[in-house]
């Protein structure tokens, strides 16, 4: 289980205008949410989330700390600037032990595969799989060893070895990578060679002749 902290600060403002205000002082505005709480409005500095951002996935745990009082949290929403990309607004929701919550961990493959070795190409079909579990129990990262993995053979979810403590919410027929044969370039066809035109002789009229 991963952990990274933030720190935010209430905010009673509210509107397009509240937030524009807190963009232009390097803030962000913010949202909590979860379990037996109401919606709280926030404001983080832009920097530390971008700094948090750099490195922090769907299911890293965030302790958020609000005006001194720390709660655990994931990041639920993330709206960003359609053109600059910079984040505009970000969604937490709070954590509560016991209450199992879904999220998407994303996966690590390991190891070279056997048929990449023979010139096979590992297509990396899934990059995270969307589990449900408590939050104590939420991994990282999954590991997924493809070192025996030979060329026309795929993994699916069911073929995973998973911890216990986690439920798999994926179809279990689904393909999570997979090695296939290396694409072979048609050789190029070979102009055939043209039939010369037979060149027309005739007999030469009187008339033609000098």
């Amino acid at each position: 289980m991963a952990n990274a902290s933030l720190s935010a600060v209430a905010r009673t403002e509210r509107g397009k205008g509240a937030a524009r205000s807190l963009r232009r002082e390097g803030q962000i505005p913010a949202v909590i949410y979860g379990h037996a709480r109401e919606p709280q409005s926030l404001a983080l500095n832009a920097r530390d989330l971008g700094r948090l951002l750099e490195h922090v996935t769907g299911s890293t745990i965030i302790e958020l700390t609000i005006d001194g009082k720390a709660s655990r949290t994931l990041v639920r929403e993330i709206q960003r600037h359609p053109f600059k990309r910079h984040v505009m607004h970000i969604d937490f929701q709070e954590l509560v032990a016991g209450e199992k919550v879904t999220v998407d961990v994303p996966i690590i493959y390991r190891g070279t595969p056997a048929g990449v070795r023979e010139g096979g190409i590992l297509d990396q079909v899934m990059h995270a799989i969307t589990i449900s579990a408590d939050p104590v129990h939420i991994p990282d990262h999954i590991d997924i060893d493809v070192s025996a993995l030979v060329i026309g053979h795929a993994l699916h979810i069911s073929d995973l070895t998973l911890p216990a403590s986690i439920e798999v919410l994926d179809e279990p027929t689904a393909t999570v990578c997979m090695v296939t044969a290396p694409k072979v370039e048609a050789a190029p066809v070979a102009d055939e060679p043209t039939a010369a035109e037979p060149e027309l002789i005739r007999k030469a009229k009187p008339d033609d002749e000098a």
